[in-house]
Formats: C-alpha cells, structure tokens, sequence
C-alpha cells in the first residue's frame, strides 16, 4: 500500500511538473553514462528535463561532451593500438579485419564526409573513429566533422526524448503525437542514408584498391 501512494504521489508530481530539480551532479553522471549507452541516457536525460528535474540546455550539453569524449577515446586507441589487439577488442562493437580495412581505405580519401556520416550512424561509428587513429588522420582535419555532427545527432535525440516524454505525460492525441512519428521517421532515414553513403564509399574503396 505505501509503495502504492508511493508511486501515486510521484506520477501526481510528474504531471504537476513540481519535482525537485537534481543537481550539477546529475550532469557529470549523464555524460559518464552517454560514453556507455550513447542515445539511450540522452533519451532518458531529455526525458528527465521534459518533467522538471534537469535542464534541456544542459542535457544537450553534457551528452555532446560525453558523446565526442568517447570518439576521442576510440580514435586514440586506433592511433596508439596494434591493429591485432583492436579487432580482439572490438568484436563486440562491429570492427573486423574486412570492415577495418575497408574503412582505411575509404578514410585516407574521404575521412571528413566519412565520419561525419557515420557519427549520424549507431553501429558504423566505432569502426570508422579507430580506422581514422591507425591511418592517422589528424585530428584537425577529423574533429570539425564529428563535431558538427554531433549537434545534429545530439539535438534530435533531445528533441525526441522531450517531446515524448510530454506526449506521454499528456496522454493527448494530436500535435505531441505528430511529433513524435515525425521524429522517428527522420531518424530512420538518417539511419537508411548513412548506410548508402558509406557502403558507396567502401565500394569506391575498394575499386581503388
């Protein structure tokens, strides 16, 4: 019964938007969790800003930071690893000896457009950060195009989450809803032309070869 009220009290609060607001703490801790989950705590922060408890503006920030410390990340360990420990390292996350090389190949022509459309990707991204560290693309010519991405890739996450969340609390059919299919809709293109970008890029690669 007392976890009951419990959860009473707390969806009464929710959809009054009169949760307490969390602190600065809240924030390092999402941009911790962003370089591990990636778009899902960006949903979830964006969600907690649309009830009260976070800011949009700092949520937007804290997972680009997060987000662009985990490219650095992997892009430093293609720069500084061995190609062998990589791909035993990187089963998990889509880098094999076929896909590796095949992004080394595109990256030394096209490493801007690459990763820039590849960071609009989920599975594609990791792939091409540690290909751009063992042909060594400097970071100057590569980061600028992450960078720029990742607004866009960041903003749309907050975006979504946001806005869905106040569907949900709402329980309204109409313009939330509107939203919301919009939204998906356009991730899921993002997701269809990234893949045909890229997979004309490796073809190209690969005549080259």
């Amino acid at each position: 019964m007392e976890l009951l009220n419990w959860l009473t009290n707390l969806f009464q609060l929710l959809k009054s938007g009169q949760l307490p607001e969390w602190g600065f703490s809240s924030y390092l801790i999402l941009a911790g969790t962003v370089i591990v989950e990636g778009p899902i705590a960006t949903l979830l922060g964006a969600g907690a800003a649309s009830v009260g408890v976070m800011r949009p503006w700092l949520v937007f920030f804290s997972a680009a930071a997060g987000n662009l410390s985990a490219d650095i990340l992997w892009y430093s360990l293609g720069y500084l690893g061995k190609a062998e420990w990589l791909f035993n390292l990187g089963k998990r996350f889509g880098v094999s000896p076929q896909r590796l090389a095949r992004m080394e190949n595109a990256m030394r022509a096209h490493a801007a457009k690459i990763l820039f459309m590849a960071k609009l990707s989920v599975s594609l991204v990791i792939p091409a950060l540690i290909a751009a560290g063992l042909v060594k693309v400097p970071l100057k010519k590569w980061f600028p195009a992450v960078f720029g991405a990742e607004m866009i890739w960041t903003g749309a996450l907050v975006l979504i989450g946001f806005y869905t969340t106040e569907a949900i609390k709402r329980v309204e059919r109409g313009l939330e809803y509107a939203i919301l299919l919009a939204s998906a809709l356009f991730v899921v293109f993002l997701f269809w032309l990234v893949r045909r970008v890229l997979g004309k890029a490796e073809e190209k690669a690969e005549v080259d070869e």
